[in-house]
């Protein structure tokens, strides 16, 4: 019965929530409503500690040897897709502010509280083992062009990836896997973590209005979709230190969207 509760959730029968059609206005909205809960409640820290590790362990592996080079891309271009599971005390965040709740940081831990912390950590395991996909795939594409022996230096692997025809059939090959692995998570994932944290539906209903959300709006999400991995890219130049702002304001501006797309 407790697997069927993280699936269905708590109803007999599952609720579907209605989903609204949303035009660019909301999104414009829904970005200035998560730039003005960054300013209120700065979670740029939290991120801080999150990131500086990461690139801590880039770092070494790259003092190491050039092994990691091939995966830095795809690394960076990862955090899209984990970002949905990633901002869930985000989530929590803008939803106490929208109630009128105490804003302590301690508090976007209280998602470890939710009913539906089943349903989540499933969602949360499911965009793993797609983040997980597309290393596997990226690091598959550039071994089938450039052999299993990984480049020797920086300059080696700039010169192999822009001035070779292998290195352009990376590019294009590599933006179109990634294009799809985004296209996946985007679909699965607008707007069902949010959904979950304020109301225990299940994962497969989360799932469901996350897709009926992109299909009644493809054009809307694909302009919202093309914003983050615009902003992630922008965000991850000055070596990821810029994922510390980046983050937290899409993680609140998306919890708006959700507002403004699933009907109360």
């Amino acid at each position: 019965m407790s697997n069927f509760h993280v699936i269905a959730g708590a109803d007999a029968r599952p609720v579907f929530p209605t989903v609204r059609k949303i035009g660019l206005r909301d999104l414009w909205g829904a970005l200035a409503a998560g730039i003005d809960d960054f300013k209120t409640m700065p979670s740029h820290i939290v991120f801080i500690g999150m990131i500086y590790p990461i690139v801590g362990i880039v770092i070494t592996r790259m003092a190491m040897g050039a092994d990691t080079l091939p995966l830095l891309f795809p690394l960076a271009a990862g955090f899209a897709l984990v970002g949905p599971f990633a901002a869930i005390g985000l989530y929590e965040m803008s939803r106490r502010r929208e109630q009128g709740l105490d804003l302590s940081w301690w508090h976007a831990f209280d998602v470890l509280h939710s009913p539906s912390i089943g349903a989540i950590a499933g969602l949360a395991v499911l965009l793993t083992l797609i983040f997980i996909g597309w290393i596997g795939s990226a690091q598959a594409l550039y071994q089938t062009l450039f052999g299993l022996a990984p480049p020797e230096s920086i300059n080696e692997f700039a010169h192999e990836v822009l001035t070779t025809s292998a290195g352009w059939k990376l590019i294009i090959w590599g933006n179109i896997i990634g294009f799809l692995f985004a296209v996946w998570v985007l679909t699965i994932g607008v707007v069902s973590f949010p959904l979950l944290l304020d109301r225990d539906v299940g994962a497969a209903v989360a799932i469901t209005t996350s897709v009926k959300a992109v299909l009644k709006n493809p054009f809307t999400m694909a302009v919202w979709g093309l914003i983050v991995a615009t902003l992630l890219l922008l965000g991850s130049l000055p070596f990821f230190f810029g994922l510390a702002i980046v983050m937290p304001v899409l993680g609140h501006a998306t919890w708006h969207l959700y507002r403004r797309t699933v009907d109360r």
